[in-house]
């Protein structure tokens, strides 16, 4: 069996951003609302690919949206075709929000995409547009945020009963890591959210792909009655947002691709590359808690991280037991720390569940490996975004079965990520995925597009700078704007000279220097 590593590329996007502990962990966001809404625009049917015309002339009829968090922002359903290649195949439906823009004359409709694949854009927009968007886009913008198909509120990727997610997140193999036992209970388990997937899902599955997902993003803007297509795109995001550049290059407008992934590496290469990329967190991690008080580790980075390896490896062979029954052995509690090192405003949460890690409490390691899979308090899941994650990895990305491949990739991650590598290391669900994928790896250049802004944060763990660099440089139009600085992402972050670079360049068209560099 193939392994795979911990694919974790923008797992939540954005929404890994500031965790609160208080009983469950949640972005410290507060709702907001909306101006009036803005008028509904007419289609703009040039363009719409042959036997697709009557998508691109749907007229959008927008509501208020239902549940306290949405405020007074708008609704709507688009319907989509389920394949792109096939007008006959059925239809699906994506679910949009519209946050109206505060001027009252917007520029246009602004796309917003928080990553995964499988996080929220409909959520993200809901929760706090502001968090998402910087003010003066607020000021110019209509706002939308909205659900790639096979995710949330849109048709949806459908796996597994909440108990049974559990049974598959959480529960430790019987047989010892990296035996045939072991292995083969965890097929077993993979085999089981496959099947679960493909009778839950409505005949979705073969279609939940990037390429299709792009071209549902230029009926969007056809239906939203743009000419050109504005876009802020995070994480899993920026792909999205290539591909689309790939597609349409004619109809780029302005965008904003921030936390690259590199389109031309294989997963193999994406999750060496990541596994490399959070064991250099994890040690600026280090280096910071050792200036603490509070912090439970002593001496150097080295010895806080051979520590750490050793409370890896003692959970292994003995996990801690949670009030809820739950057991945390090393792969939950390597969860919990991945979840914490999306952005430096969480290392104070980590270093309270490593504490009581430490001391045989699980509690709060379990609420980071909880807000990572998107998992509330009560046991049911807030989102459907593990399922749509793996949904759309399998079909994007084809299987790596060369085993020099593995062993080079193997050792990579032993040299340069020590810590992480024992438990970096599963099996590939995508091995037993129903449908072989249909995505490519390829470098994307999409010659004759507008400038394409790319932004990368230099210690980034989750999409590391080096993709960046590379998609900034396929891009025939791409400029790269770096922070310098730790955490996934980098616009509205606090940094000045990246936000007002970014915005710059969506309110006036004022193209960044390329290689900007902001301290």
């Amino acid at each position: 069996m193939t392994p795979t590593r911990r694919l974790v590329t923008a797992v939540a996007g954005l929404a890994v951003a500031t965790l609160a502990l208080t009983g469950c962990l949640a972005a410290a966001i507060p709702p907001e609302s909306s101006a009036t809404p803005g008028a509904t625009k007419a289609p703009v049917s040039d363009g719409a690919p042959a036997g697709f015309e009557e998508y691109y002339t749907q007229t959008l009829t927008w509501e208020g949206c239902s549940g306290a968090d949405a405020g007074s922002y708008d609704c709507t359903q688009v319907t989509a075709p389920s394949d792109w290649s096939d007008p006959d195949a059925g239809d699906l439906s994506l679910a949009l929000i519209r946050r109206s823009a505060d001027s009252g004359s917007p520029m246009g409709s602004l796309l917003t995409n928080p990553g995964g694949p499988g996080a929220s854009g409909y959520d993200l927009i809901a929760d706090s547009a502001s968090f998402a968007v910087a003010a003066p886009l607020l000021q110019a913008y209509d706002v939308i945020g909205f659900d790639p198909r096979g995710v949330g509120r849109s048709s949806a990727v459908a796996c597994l009963s909440p108990a049974d997610m559990d049974a598959y997140l959480f529960d430790i193999p019987a047989d010892p890591r990296g035996s045939d036992g072991w292995t083969a209970e965890l097929t077993q388990r993979n085999e089981g959210f496959v099947a679960g997937c493909e009778q839950s899902s409505d005949g979705i599955l073969p279609y939940i792909t990037t390429d299709n997902a792009a071209r549902d993003m230029d009926l969007l803007r056809a239906v939203l009655g743009d000419e050109k297509l504005n876009y802020l795109g995070y994480s899993y995001g920026t792909f999205l947002g290539a591909t689309y550049a790939k597609l349409f290059p004619d109809r780029v407008g302005r965008l904003v691709l921030d936390g690259a992934i590199d389109p031309s590496v294989s997963g193999l290469d994406v999750s060496t590359t990541q596994a490399v990329g959070f064991e250099s967190a994890l040690r600026a991690y280090m280096a910071d808690c050792l200036t603490t008080s509070d912090c439970p580790f002593a001496g150097d980075v080295d010895d806080a991280m051979a520590d750490l390896g050793t409370l890896l490896a003692s959970v292994d062979r003995s996990p801690l037991a949670n009030s809820d029954g739950r057991m945390l052995g090393a792969d939950s509690l390597m969860t919990g720390i991945i979840s914490a090192l999306y952005s430096q405003a969480s290392w104070q949460y980590l270093t309270v569940g490593l504490t009581d890690a430490l001391q045989g409490n699980a509690s709060v390691m379990f609420q980071l490996a909880d807000f990572y899979y998107g998992r509330n308090p009560d046991g049911s899941y807030a989102d459907n975004s593990t399922e749509a994650f793996r949904a759309y990895n399998c079909m994007d990305y084809p299987v790596d079965t060369d085993q020099a491949d593995v062993d080079a990739a193997d050792a990579v991650v032993a040299a340069q990520a020590p810590t992480i590598a024992p438990y970096w290391d599963g099996v590939d669900v995508c091995a037993s995925w129903p449908y072989p994928p249909t995505g490519v790896r390829e470098p994307i250049a999409a010659d004759g597009a507008a400038p394409i802004v790319v932004v990368g944060t230099t210690n980034d763990p989750a999409t590391p700078y080096t993709w960046s660099q590379s998609l900034a440089d396929q891009l025939s139009s791409g400029v790269l704007v770096t922070r310098v600085g730790e955490g996934h992402t980098g616009y509205n972050k606090g940094n000045a000279c990246v936000d007002d670079a970014v915005n710059a360049y969506m309110l006036d068209g004022t193209v960044p220097e390329d290689g900007l560099r902001c301290g």
